[in-house]
């Protein structure tokens, strides 16, 4: 079947990268015509992956190649990506159901990701991505962008899609695992973060002190951790996310709250794209929702969910993803010196939900200013303050978290998740945040991949000069 991707053009396109005359039309010619028979589809798209994949292979490395190379290269996973998103649309619903043996099991996102590759050339195997990892990020071949395709198109499928979220709304195993040593000890130090019982409140202190408390693979995991234990401790009825002292010599002995993602592991390829994913859809959720269990949904109408409060309390700054952090709690206390920055259009991707929740919080203009033009809102200002419920003194930040801990638990906390279900589902119930995330989930595997992410973190960051 000839489609735009693999019209008459395509043929010389290759050929100019020395592909051969036999070889390019061999693989043009097996692009399947897809019949609406799951197992015929999924052997025939296999092939033309596969195949494709053979082609690709024959080019020299990304960084070695000419400009007919590139193209060639840039055709091929063209091609073979519109075939992906053909075969997905088509049969996403049946490949769902098959991994997740009819919705009997659950399975998260980085778990499903690779799961799919039992169609082969569906998505990269874990060989495949490992890779690349090694690999700065301007070098890679972008395959984890198959992965968005698919993640994309479960979110899409309303049934399949609601369940993925259900499934990464669940306590983490390593939560579960140290729930009964966090209640008998009353803290837990996970290396990248801790949480803490103090009084009536459990306590999450994020830490990452030579990256200003930046979010990066060594992070996510431990947070949401955190988070879960936070959550699930019995022992308190409130949530506190602060971030920890840095040892960075401008903040040096001072706390501050994130820095957001790690944007010198991004530049050096070490950042993987279902992080974003694992993130999002994970501790970040979490903080927003609640969680789940495997019997109840976190469906705000039919289901229930396990969820506190959560207080963020912001020294210094709360920059990317830091800031996306406050938009997922209920209160919020900063120090007057603090500041709130979302600057996705300096490092060239999505700032995770932060479109979907900002103009709730300051409007669509100045959403918009935030997100696509790099404003800034100093936290002791009239913009600020319609995301900070209190500014205070520098040095102040505890004292005011202990008073609003204080206020929260005095007369009981008996309705607050009944008050942020009926929040939630009248701004963001869960199926909106699935349609989000379906389209989150595409357009971040591109930008991840895209040669302007590069030429940003250059630009604005300086990255080529700082040390991974």
């Amino acid at each position: 079947m000839a489609t735009e991707q693999t019209g008459p053009d395509m043929q010389a396109i290759l050929e100019r990268a020395g592909l051969g005359t036999e070889a390019a039309a061999g693989w043009l010619s097996s692009e399947p015509d897809l019949s609406g028979d799951y197992r015929l589809d999924a052997a025939a798209s296999s092939h033309f992956w596969l195949a494709g994949a053979d082609l690709l292979a024959k080019l020299p490395a990304k960084p070695r190649r000419n400009a007919a190379e590139a193209a060639a290269a840039a055709a091929i996973a063209d091609a073979t990506r519109a075939a992906r998103d053909r075969f997905l649309a088509a049969h996403v619903e049946t490949l769902y159901r098959t991994l997740t043996k009819s919705y009997g099991c659950f399975r998260r996102v980085e778990q499903l990701a690779y799961d799919a590759a039992e169609v082969p050339g569906l998505v990269p195997t874990r060989a495949q991505v490992a890779a690349e990892s090694g690999l700065a990020q301007r070098d890679k071949e972008g395959v984890e962008i198959d992965q968005g395709i698919l993640l994309s198109r479960v979110l899409a499928h309303p049934a399949a899609g609601a369940h993925l979220c259900h499934a990464m709304l669940l306590p983490t195993p390593a939560a579960l695992e140290r729930l009964e040593e966090f209640g008998r000890r009353g803290a837990l130090d996970l290396g990248s973060a801790t949480v803490e019982r103090r009084g009536r409140s459990a306590v999450v202190t994020m830490r990452n002190p030579r990256f200003l408390n930046a979010e990066d693979e060594t992070t996510v995991d431990a947070v949401e951790t955190a988070v879960d234990l936070a959550i699930l401790d019995p022992g308190s009825d409130i949530a506190v996310l602060r971030g920890a002292v840095v040892e960075h010599p401008k903040y040096r002995g001072r706390r501050v709250f994130s820095t957001g993602i790690n944007l010198t592991h991004l530049y050096h390829g070490k950042i993987s794209y279902l992080w974003y994913i694992k993130r999002e859809m994970g501790f970040v959720n979490k903080l927003f929702r609640g969680l789940a269990t495997p019997e109840k949904s976190p469906d705000e109408i039919c289901g229930d969910s396990i969820e506190k409060p959560w207080v963020a309390g912001v020294d210094a700054f709360a920059i990317g993803g830091g800031c996306q952090y406050l938009l997922a709690t209920d209160y919020v206390v900063a120090s007057s010196d603090a500041y709130l920055t979302l600057p996705a259009r300096k490092e060239g991707i999505i700032p995770g939900a932060a479109n979907l929740r900002l103009t709730r919080f300051v409007g669509d203009r100045l959403a918009r200013q935030l997100v696509m033009n790099g404003r800034r809102l100093d936290c002791d200002s009239p913009e600020g303050r319609m995301i900070c419920d209190e500014v205070v003194p520098p040095g102040d930040v505890d004292a005011a978290i202990d008073r609003v801990v204080e206020n929260f638990t005095s007369s009981g906390v008996v309705s607050a998740a009944g008050n942020r279900r009926a929040f939630r589902v009248a701004e963001e119930p869960l199926d909106l945040f699935r349609r989000y995330m379906a389209v989150y989930a595409r357009e971040q595997a591109y930008c991840h991949f895209s040669p302007a992410l590069i030429a940003n973190l250059e630009r604005n960051w300086s990255a080529q000069q700082r040390q991974a």
